[in-house]
């Protein structure tokens, strides 16, 4: 055999086997598959609501927040949805609290009495243009109710606050004889299904007449009657 005439074979041989050798699988060249980004974080976003009750004698039953995208709680010549027809009726927010378009929502605790207020904090996660509505009874009364309806929140920056002030309207479910069977804050019935206002729809509330004023068969006093504005509405962005 000559060997030298096999150099050239012998050569890529050793040349193929010492690069074999080297590879190992783990070449240094390869890309590296990129770690999977963290979720951000949800941006938190708060607001505290604080309502006065401007009235002398007429006290705000629990009151209600809602944070929505869309739509609102009522509109003026139009019929009151029956979650809006039970606070109005007899303060009842179970119904308005779990709406549909709720994205999110909040109570306040018990009545807010005549020239006193309560703070309410509601939030919601990475929703910084929300429509705020507010809903309230005026407790003495056959269904008038207050509040706020699709309030947009979108200028409102961290730390900044904006205030309005809210008049009374008239759910136009219950006709309004301030008589004593008919209102439950003085004894009588609260939400009924039957409708027995002609009109069937929200209007702006022409105010209670009271016995004093010359409806004999009323069981409200002079005390209970109000002017506009009747609630004053602070709204703070916290964070």
């Amino acid at each position: 055999m000559n060997v030298l005439n096999n150099k050239p074979m012998l050569c890529l041989w050793v040349c193929a086997a010492s690069l074999s050798g080297c590879f190992d699988g783990n070449d240094n060249n390869t890309a590296m598959t990129p770690m999977p980004e963290p979720e951000p974080e949800p941006l938190m976003v708060s607001y505290e609501v604080t309502v006065d009750n401007l009235t002398q004698g007429q006290p705000l039953s629990p009151i209600t927040l809602i944070l929505h995208s869309e739509g609102t709680l009522w509109e003026i010549g139009q019929p009151a949805s029956v979650a809006l027809e039970k606070v109005a009726e007899s303060g009842d927010n179970e119904d308005l609290l779990v709406l549909d378009m709720a994205m999110a929502s909040a109570s306040g605790e018990g009545l807010t009495m005549p020239g006193n207020a309560q703070t309410i904090t509601i939030n919601i996660e990475d929703v910084t243009n929300a429509y705020l509505s507010v809903a309230a009874m005026l407790g003495k009364s056959n269904d008038a109710f207050t509040g706020l309806n699709a309030q947009g929140l979108a200028g409102l920056m961290v730390g900044e606050s904006w205030t309005l002030f809210t008049n009374a309207y008239d759910a136009g479910t219950e006709a309004n004889t301030e008589d004593m069977a008919s209102i439950g804050a003085v004894g009588g019935e609260g939400f009924s299904e039957v409708r027995d206002d002609a009109r069937n729809m929200v209007t702006m509330h022409p105010g209670i007449v009271s016995v004093d004023d010359g409806l004999a068969t009323s069981a409200l006093t002079q005390e209970q009657r109000f002017d506009n504005p009747v609630a004053r509405i602070r709204i703070t962005r916290t964070q």
